[in-house]
């Protein structure tokens, strides 16, 4: 019985139809989750020839039009938008997209390639077979493959504190994910929890909107829109920032799980300065405690938190001025400017806030991931998938677009096209070594067996070369 042929070149892409049967296929590659991650390793199979199955358990880019609220846009300027074979080529390079456009950039993106794409299926779970490949169950079937990309993201369940429990009834509570405007919420004042870049917006857009924002602070850094002429990220890209492996760093799970610097690229880009809001009337507070008796309770740290987001920012600028000295740059200078505002005295003690004047809270504290359908051993202590650079421990099963899975960019459009490059060519050396009827224990068949030679197909070792009195 011959070996099946694995990384099989087929004709003509799978029908992209809700009702492709799925119960009992087979592919060499199948995909779970159709984002930008998955979609982008899609389309390097594709150009390959790889027969695959993309399975998104709603709709393809689904979480950039179901859960963003609507004044969101881009942190990043549009020309980091670079998806395979599909860099952004629209009239405004150095803007941000807003929400909409996002959507219209990814549908795009699918039209341009068609991928295999079946929507409305969830895996349910995913386990190894004797023989090598996987069993993949969904909630339409069972399919089986030779190899594995899991690309469902890294904003997968919506984390919201116990503390919320306690909440009195008549606070209207959502996260993040659930936010789309103002007028979604009761009126009264807001509490939002949480400065990431998420949690630092929509209370912008709430501020902006007039309402009432008590704004509960953490230790997430910020980073200015602009300086000396430039866009910070313009800066940073040529100084290679945004190129650098995660394995460079001397703490490499200490920048894996570092929170995101906050700034916004609204109205085309401007900072966000939390101490400017404070004047105009925002409450900023420390960070939230504790919920009990109708009370939250806020930590004596706001000072704190604006001081360490502006070390942050202004040490970023410092790396900015020696990399102009350095490359001998002409960029106009630019001048430090002084905190607008500073809190008071009282901000040294702990606080507390009457909730009873607190219509609703928006919980801006973050995500985490369900991974509970893998039943392989590749997961750390906690939780977190075990890889390098996307590969890991279990033959022919990989992760894609996780945040630092290699650099900066891996979890976003700047950065998923090369992370999938690379799993492309594991995913071949894999499905070559296979398909030989051997596993190779070291390099690749072409590496150990010289492809000419192999193939007898041209100028070789003559050590290598197979005696034709062999089938």
């Amino acid at each position: 019985m011959s070996p099946r042929l694995y990384l099989r070149s087929v004709p003509d892409p799978v029908p992209s139809r809700p009702d492709t049967e799925l119960d009992g296929a087979h592919r060499s590659v199948v995909v779970v989750g159709g984002g930008q991650a998955g979609l982008s390793v899609s389309r390097l199979l594709a150009e390959r020839g790889i027969d695959h199955l993309v399975l998104e358990a709603k709709t393809a880019g689904h979480e950039w039009a179901d859960r963003r609220w609507d004044t969101f846009c881009l942190v990043t300027p549009n020309w980091q938008c670079a998806l395979p074979g599909f860099a952004y080529d629209g009239p405004d390079p150095d803007g941000f997209m807003v929400r909409d456009e996002i959507v219209r950039y990814l549908a795009g993106f699918v039209a341009s390639f068609d991928p295999p794409l079946v929507e409305g299926v969830r895996a349910t779970a995913l386990r190894a077979t004797p023989e090598g490949g996987y069993v993949l169950r969904t909630d339409r079937g069972t399919v089986t493959a030779d190899q594995v990309v899991v690309a469902t993201g890294p904003y997968q369940v919506p984390r919201t504190p116990r503390m919320a429990e306690r909440l009195p009834d008549s606070v209207v509570q959502l996260h993040s994910a659930q936010y789309r405007n103002p007028e979604q919420l009761p009126q009264g004042a807001v509490l939002v929890v949480g400065t990431g870049q998420s949690g630092c917006q929509i209370a912008e857009d709430l501020h902006l909107a007039g309402r009432t924002v008590h704004l509960a602070t953490g230790t997430a850094p910020r980073v200015a829109r602009f300086y000396r002429g430039r866009d910070c990220v313009a800066w940073l890209s040529d100084m290679g920032t945004y190129t650098k492996g995660i394995a460079e760093f001397a703490d490499a799970e200490a920048v894996r799980h570092k929170t995101n610097h906050y700034v916004t690229g609204r109205d085309g880009g401007r900072d966000i300065d939390l101490r400017r809001f404070a004047l105009e009337g925002m409450v900023l507070h420390g960070r939230l405690l504790g919920v009990a008796h109708g009370r939250a309770r806020f930590g004596a740290d706001l000072r704190a938190n604006l001081d360490g987001a502006d070390a942050v920012a202004e040490g970023i600028k410092d790396s900015i001025d020696a990399w102009i000295e350095s490359r001998g740059i002409d960029a106009p200078a630019e001048e430090r400017r002084a905190p607008v505002w500073a809190p008071g005295p009282e901000a040294e003690d702990p606080a507390e806030l009457d909730l009873a004047g607190i219509s609703a809270v928006v919980w801006s504290t973050g995500f985490g991931r369900d991974d509970r359908w893998i039943e392989l051993p590749v997961f750390d202590g906690r939780g977190h998938p075990t890889h390098d650079r996307g590969v890991t421990s279990r033959r022919g099963l990989y992760f894609l677009g996780l945040p630092w899975q290699h650099t900066w960019g891996s979890g976003r459009f700047a950065g998923v096209a090369a992370d999938a490059e690379y799993l492309l060519d594991r995913i071949v050396e894999v499905g070559r070594a296979v398909s030989d009827g051997f596993e190779w224990l070291a390099g690749t068949p072409t590496s150990t067996f010289p492809e000419a030679a192999r193939r007898e197909t041209g100028p070789a070792d003559e050590d290598w070369q197979t005696p034709r009195t062999v089938a």
